[in-house]
């Protein structure tokens, strides 16, 4: 039994006593009859209706249409011979949970014109029992009417803020997939190249030790002050990891390039808004490559920074009076660039590279439009 209740509550949404004790309801209507053939034959009608319900909600495919249809003619058989139109209102709130749209559409047009039909015989034909209790029947009809649309809506409703939910639940897996993969980049852009560094001096400095040893103590210095950056840089990054906003990162390049002895010329409001914090972040974080890249290989002695909004997107643009890039500026090349471009992706941004007496990077994010009130 328990598992015809997990059927049921999983189709309707409801608890099968209730309709358990609303097919008590019918046998009032068929105990009054003097005729044990009437009695016999009305108790096996609900029987059936009883059945065909239950395996209606069972079943799949074409077969559930034809225990609709059993029902149907039962509810019809009733209403006729009984006077009891209610089952009408059982058939009505089943059809709704019935999730193809053509199927929903054909049995509920079929059950309002054969249920419509029925009462308008019934009164016609001076049916005594129905026309005494006539509000009652015409509040089924309009049940009729509205209920099975109403479940229906309803079902559709569930089912796509079921698929909202597995869909937010990707979203949540994509991105800790990203951020795992952007911490990676992380790392290797901030520790890679200094522990190769740190690791040749060091072989170096072993090698110096008994030929040079002034010149392996200077190596070692080296080593010492090339791990203190590292682990300066990954502070840096574990901070950048709380979120770090434009105007702080600019900033830090502010500094950076002052000690690098290249000018920096900024354009445009450095204070942003209609822009998500994650956007913000990540702009942060590629405007920190672009600017690394023009001190580590631009040989520029200018940098500009501008910063261009509109109605639908942000753009930074880093430009330098450097070397360039040689040939096939545009194509993404390395691990900087090529994170720069994943993150970018990530925002549904863009990065755009040209290298025409120096190198220009066009950094965007979509923006957030406000809606005016």
């Amino acid at each position: 039994m328990h598992r015809w209740q997990d059927v049921f509550r999983k189709n309707t949404g409801l608890n099968p006593y209730v309709w358990l004790v609303c097919f008590i309801l019918p046998f009032y209507f068929i105990i009054g009859y003097s005729s044990k053939g009437y009695v016999v034959f009305g108790v096996l009608m609900i029987i059936v209706f009883f059945a065909s319900n239950l395996l209606g909600l069972v079943m799949k495919g074409w077969p559930v249409y034809i225990w609709y249809g059993v029902q149907m003619a039962i509810s019809i058989l009733m209403a006729l011979i009984f006077g009891f139109v209610y089952f009408s209102l059982f058939l009505a709130f089943f059809i709704g949970t019935i999730q193809n749209k053509a199927g929903f559409i054909t049995l509920y047009t079929i059950h309002l014109v054969s249920t419509f039909a029925t009462i308008n015989y019934s009164l016609a034909s001076v049916n005594l029992i129905v026309i005494k209790q006539l509000p009652f029947v015409l509040v089924s009809m309009i049940a009729v009417i509205l209920l099975p649309v109403s479940t229906y809506n309803k079902n559709k409703q569930d089912a796509l803020q079921g698929q909202l939910e597995d869909a937010n639940k990707r979203i949540s897996e994509l991105v800790k997939l990203e951020e795992r993969q952007r911490i990676a980049r992380d790392l290797h852009d901030t520790l890679g190249q200094k522990l190769s560094l740190i690791g040749l001096k060091s072989e170096l400095a072993s090698k110096m030790v008994n030929r040079n040893p002034g010149r392996a103590q200077e190596e070692m210095k080296d080593v010492t002050l090339t791990a203190r950056t590292a682990l300066k840089e990954v502070r840096e990054m574990v901070t950048q990891m709380r979120g770090t906003r434009l105007e702080d990162e600019l900033f830090r390049i502010r500094q950076i390039l002052k000690v690098a002895d290249i000018k920096l010329l900024i354009e445009g409001e450095e204070n942003l808004t209609g822009i998500s914090l994650m956007a913000e972040n990540v702009l942060g974080m590629c405007l920190k490559e672009a600017v690394t890249n023009v001190i580590k290989h631009s040989e520029a002695s200018t940098c500009e920074i501008a910063i261009e909004p509109d109605h639908t997107e942000l753009v930074i643009t880093v430009k330098d009076n450097g070397k360039g890039m040689g040939d096939m500026p545009g194509r993404i090349r390395g691990n900087g660039l090529q994170g720069m471009k994943e993150r970018l992706e990530f925002v549904n941004g863009s990065l755009l590279i040209t290298s025409i007496e120096g190198t220009e990077l066009r950094i965007a994010v979509p923006r957030a439009v406000q809606r005016q009130m």
